[in-house]
């Protein structure tokens, strides 16, 4: 029998605000987009488990295209394997918008397809029940 959590999907939508910006072009550092990962994954321990557990590391992270200051970013994570006290998450960031200073100060447009930017593979771990 298939656990009805297996597959269960958190996603948070943040603004990456200017002062973020590390490298030449507004260029954000991966840490950036990591701790969103964090933040989403706490939210599937809670909704789990009714704790916030531990993001105790990751298998696997590709980065796939830059992140910005003035980013709308779109981070998600699913539950693909659930263990006794750890829970498998498949994290996936995409850009959902982006911010087009070279048409003005505030222009930005939306982006239609998302561009996936970071994937990840995480380990969560939980208290025993």
């Amino acid at each position: 029998m298939t656990d009805p959590r297996l597959g269960l999907t958190v996603t948070h939508r943040r603004y990456v605000p200017y002062a973020h910006a590390h490298y030449g072009g507004s260029l954000v550092d991966g840490a950036y987009t990591l701790g969103l990962f964090g933040d989403v994954a706490t939210e599937v321990a809670i909704v789990m488990d009714g704790d916030e557990g531990l993001l105790a590391g990751y298998s696997e992270v590709r980065f796939l295209g830059p992140v910005r200051a003035g980013d709308v970013l779109e981070a998600t994570a699913e539950v693909v394997r659930i263990g006794r006290r750890s829970r498998e998450l498949r994290c996936t960031a995409r850009v959902v918008a982006r911010a087009e200073p070279e048409r003005g100060a505030s222009a930005a447009r939306v982006l239609d397809p998302a561009e996936t930017v970071v994937e990840a593979v995480a380990t969560l771990v939980v208290p025993a029940s």
